[in-house]
């Protein structure tokens, strides 16, 4: 199967070809039935298409039988019902299933998941991102400091929120937990597993909560993608490899990608209702909601998606959860009127087609409550390939970008984000995905030092402890003459960064 390189829905940059060679990275993005008066679908449906994945979203105050007889009697099988936000995940051979179900009073909408029928396909390759050895390392070890991890030096994007100056006087504190709403996390690499939650970690894919032990961890053949993040959230201060931007909260893995690195809806409702409901302070979501790139409300099947995982992240969001997420990498301008979206359906067959994002939204990125967050370089400028816009960008944190745009200062070498990997590893990976977890850290040295603040709170002292970043005057960041971007806005909030750059020290003292 041809890898899906650039349209995998992972916030994951892919850096210019020169880059490449040197450093690998994991890409981006994966006949109606006759109702009675009663609102019920008056027969079953016959099962004589694919079985396809689908969210059924029910008004408030129904009772959730009635529905769910509704839904047998359309052909369809209830894999979970989220009665507390009125979400139900179905699969069902019927093509019309979504179209029947439309129709039953009680019903608010109803969409089809997915483009391909279950099961998920086939694994995408990916490359495998860049691997110091062990010579190397040593060298790097060498250059630590006191008080550094040894593979702390590679890690500019520490010092660029003033992470390190944080550390002196707090890592964060174990009552605090940050899920990883993402690939799986490796919960034995020695750098993670000091600060591994449990009871707050889970495999959501199928929609449905698998707890069996080890299930949120990724396979050998699945992407890396969600340990990295991990890593650069809570990797602990231990003297072994490198460190976190807070080492001393507690981080889960909350798996909702397929085999294939796909990122369905009912894996992310999943994953967010299970943030809310097992402790989690905040989670981190570097990935869009597959497969569209921008679900459009004005399309039945995407507007369902949409109310499903706005649901969700809402219910979690009252639960005390504060959800970051990644802006995106194709340096697309989130408030223009329109966009060229190529990707999708990245399930079927993409094509070109024309959205406005105003009714066509990344989710959960663009949902309502949601801290959306930029990407910036080693030199702290917005990253090539991050998406940006007035008003819809919340903060930035460092992501990396090409050594050739961004070089850092020694004894870091390359313009991308160390850390940690499956099976004991660390390699460098650098997108709006690196980013996100940057300020998800910041959001949990937040709440470690306000115990008792709400969700609001912290996202507001995200933004007040922000460090203002004005609009570049030009922005030509590969130096061909050609801008390559425009920044509106003031320094106190514009559209390349929001707020500003997230200041860790600021989190940890006031």
């Amino acid at each position: 199967m041809t890898p899906r390189r650039t349209s995998l829905p992972l916030r994951t940059a892919a850096i210019p070809a020169a880059m490449a060679l040197t450093t690998a990275l994991a890409f981006l993005p994966t006949t109606a039935t006759a109702l009675g008066r009663d609102g019920h679908a008056a027969a079953s449906a016959a099962a004589d298409g694919p079985s396809l994945s689908y969210v059924v979203n029910t008004r408030p105050g129904q009772d959730p039988s009635r529905i769910r007889k509704a839904i047998a009697q359309a052909g369809g099988t209830v894999v979970i019902s989220y009665d507390r936000i009125g979400v139900i995940v179905v699969h069902s051979a019927n093509p019309d299933f979504a179209k029947t179900v439309r129709t039953v009073r009680g019903v608010s909408s109803a969409g089809n998941t997915r483009t391909a029928p279950l099961p998920a396909q086939s694994t995408d390759d990916i490359d495998a991102p860049k691997l110091l050895s062990e010579k190397e390392r040593q060298a790097v070890a060498a250059k630590a400091t006191a008080g550094q991890d040894p593979l702390e030096p590679l890690q500019w994007d520490l010092p660029a929120i003033k992470a390190d100056k944080a550390h002196e006087k707090s890592l964060g504190s174990r009552n605090v937990t940050v899920g990883v709403i993402d690939t799986g996390v490796d919960d034995t690499h020695p750098d993670l597993a000091p600060n591994f939650d449990r009871k707050a970690s889970v495999n959501c894919v199928t929609g449905k909560p698998d707890t069996t032990d080890g299930a949120w961890r990724p396979s050998a053949e699945e992407s890396p993608h969600g340990t990295h993040v991990a890593g650069e959230i809570a990797a602990a201060k231990n003297g072994i490899g490198v460190t976190g931007v807070a080492p001393g909260v507690k981080v889960s893995g909350i798996k909702v990608s397929t085999t294939g690195g796909s990122f369905y809806t009912e894996a992310v409702v999943c994953g967010f209702v299970w943030a809310a409901e097992h402790g989690v302070d905040v989670t981190n979501n570097s990935y869009y909601t597959d497969p569209w790139y921008f679900n459009c409300t004005t399309d039945p099947d995407q507007k369902a998606l949409v109310e499903a995982v706005r649901r969700a992240s809402s219910y979690a969001e009252r639960k005390g959860v504060v959800n970051v997420a990644a802006a995106g990498n194709e340096n697309y301008d989130l408030t223009s009127d329109t966009i060229v979206d190529p990707s999708s359906p990245n399930d079927g067959t993409p094509s070109d087609r024309e959205v406005d994002p105003r009714v066509c939204l990344d989710i959960p990125t663009q949902l309502p409550g949601v801290v959306t967050v930029a990407s910036t370089g080693a030199k702290g400028l917005k990253s090539s390939f991050s998406n940006y816009g007035l008003g819809v960008i919340d903060i930035a944190a460092p992501g990396g970008d090409s050594t050739a745009y961004q070089k850092p200062e020694p004894p870091a070498t390359s313009g991308l984000i160390y850390n940690t990997l499956p099976g004991g590893k660390y390699g460098y990976m650098a997108g709006t995905s690196m980013a996100s977890p940057h300020v998800a850290g910041v959001a949990a040295l937040i709440k470690s030092t306000h115990p008792h603040a709400s969700a609001a709170r912290v996202k507001a002292l995200l933004k007040a402890e922000a460090d203002g970043i004005a609009c570049p005057t030009d922005y030509d960041i590969d130096g061909d003459g050609t801008v390559d971007a425009v920044c509106e806005g003031g320094k106190r909030y514009n559209g390349f960064y929001g707020a500003g750059l997230a200041d860790a020290l600021d989190a940890v003292q006031k």
